[in-house]
């Protein structure tokens, strides 16, 4: 499900089949949310208007701008992932806040990353909250949802190494530069950091220096990580 303006319109542009949508009068009152009821319409999608109380009750933002779509979930593994000789994959190990997971989704979008795989434990990626947060890079970023036995697998195959990021690694700045072509680096919970799944397999910990913090946000540590690594 996107809902808003800007989630909506990132639908339309990616390879997704729209199944249908939810309009409520406030989308006409600009030019932008005028644009989007023609786009819909001229797509062939079906869009069901209804009034804006009807609207709110099945909107999840405080302020809803009117618009809500659904579309289907695109089919993707860890054997879809396109690889490259030069390739980084960032893994959420056990994050549970939709807020973080969708920030990093987009996050890692932006800055070229392969891929995002999510393992058992973390908010699952398509919630709307999610989403919403990473405002539409699930449409076009591979984002996967696995078990820690097929990313084994997968990672054997394809010649990853694991990285995991925590507060008492070593520091990144002394470690970027050794970094393997393919390299996955996984960022943990919010409360907890990386499972001890994730401490048994990583072969590196590598850390942000910060000074007078314990740590940062996850989301705001593996956006730094992931440019510093940035393939």
């Amino acid at each position: 499900m996107a809902e808003g303006v800007r989630a909506v319109e990132e639908l339309l542009r990616a390879p997704i089949t729209v199944r249908g949508a939810l309009i409520a009068p406030q989308l006409g009152a600009t030019a932008r949310g005028q644009a989007l009821r023609q786009a819909l319409s001229s797509r062939g999608v079906e869009c069901v208007e209804v009034s804006e109380s009807d609207f709110a009750s099945a909107a999840e933002t405080e302020s809803p701008q009117g618009v809500l779509a659904v579309g289907e979930m695109p089919a993707r593994s860890l054997a879809t992932v396109p690889l490259g000789p030069r390739s980084r994959v960032l893994v959420l190990d056990a994050v549970q806040d939709p807020g973080n997971a969708g920030t990093m989704l987009r996050t890692a979008a932006a800055l070229g990353t392969t891929a995002t795989v999510a393992l058992t434990g973390t908010v699952d990626l398509w919630n709307a909250k999610v989403v919403r947060s990473a405002m539409g890079a699930h449409f076009t970023h591979p984002a996967i949802m696995t078990t820690w036995e097929e990313f084994d697998a997968w990672r054997a195959a394809e010649g990853f190494s694991l990285w995991g990021a925590d507060a008492h690694g070593e520091e990144l700045a002394g470690a970027v530069h050794s970094a393997p072509s393919r390299l996955a680096l996984a960022v943990g919970n919010e409360g907890a950091g990386l499972s001890a799944e994730t401490r048994a397999r990583a072969v590196r910990t590598v850390a942000l220096p910060a000074r007078a913090m314990e740590s940062l946000n996850v989301a705001v540590a593996a956006g730094i990580l992931l440019y510093e690594l940035r393939g």
